[in-house]
């Protein structure tokens, strides 16, 4: 069978980072347990990054645990008096060699603006030069007991051309996402 696990990176007037194969790699071997376009209902965010765990770990990811505050992953934005970070924002996983963070999301990256929240947040995270951020190649859900699908990955990418082709913006980090 051929995956479908796709990507695509920005901005587009350069080839991807090398390391970008290996994280993809990693959504390819788990891509049975969780693709969206296979699965009757897709996986929670949270469920997806537990099944990439060990595979991102294995390439050099710091990945988030578990939701309490003791197993969170977070990335200064800002330092303050003896070089205490005074603002942090969660990351799902990040890459410390790579300088490369990555945000899972499921059914609000889109719906939910989650895609929105975390472009601004790699914007002002220290050390984040590259962000990959998964979303769903089709998000399936009831909206008043009818069966809907949202293409994330395909609105995703659409937000992102908009963004890095644009004169008016000056994204300050390469962007991949990655449809699963």
């Amino acid at each position: 069978m051929n995956s479908q696990i796709r990507y695509t990176s920005f901005p587009r007037t350069k080839p991807s980072p090398s390391f970008v194969k290996s994280v993809v790699d990693v959504f390819k071997s788990y891509e049975p347990i969780i693709s969206t376009l296979q699965l009757a209902k897709g996986l929670e965010s949270n469920q997806v990054l537990s099944v990439l765990c060990d595979g991102l770990i294995k390439i050099g990811f710091d990945v988030e645990s578990g939701k309490t505050a003791a197993k969170k992953l977070h990335r200064p934005v800002f330092y303050g008096e003896n070089d205490e970070p005074t603002l942090r924002y969660e990351i799902d996983a990040f890459h410390p060699g790579w300088q490369c963070g990555l945000e899972v999301e499921a059914g609000r990256a889109i719906l939910g603006n989650a895609l929105f929240r975390d472009l601004f947040q790699a914007m002002v995270m220290v050390d984040v030069n590259h962000l990959c951020l998964a979303v769903s190649n089709a998000y399936k859900y009831k909206s008043g007991g009818k069966d809907m699908l949202s293409r994330d990955y395909d609105k995703a990418v659409a937000v992102a051309d908009a963004l890095y082709s644009h004169n008016r913006a000056q994204i300050p980090y390469g962007l991949t996402i990655i449809g699963y």
